[in-house]
């Protein structure tokens, strides 16, 4: 039977997954004020990503599946922004 450790979810990919998909939902607020807040919590739950995906390798691949919808959410937000989310809409 494997301990508790082994069996545990990466957190830290979890965070970067919510973080992401809170910014992608603020994104769309006018007047800079989506800009400031989908923008912020993009970024940083692109560095979360960035240390979920090295603790997850680390330990042969567990938890990365939201790192990966964490990247998706992170690109489409990201993309948003650079077609005026935020901004003008």
């Amino acid at each position: 039977m494997s301990s508790f450790l082994e069996r545990r979810s990466n957190p830290t990919a979890w965070a970067a997954f919510w973080f992401a998909l809170i910014g992608l939902v603020l994104m769309p607020i006018p007047l800079f004020i989506g800009l400031i807040l989908g923008g912020g919590l993009s970024v940083v739950a692109a560095v979360l990503a960035v240390i979920a995906l090295l603790k997850g390798l680390a330990r042969s691949g567990k938890g990365i599946a939201p790192v990966v919808f964490a990247a998706i959410f992170i690109a489409l937000n990201w993309g948003g922004i650079s077609v005026g989310g935020g901004t003008i809409w």
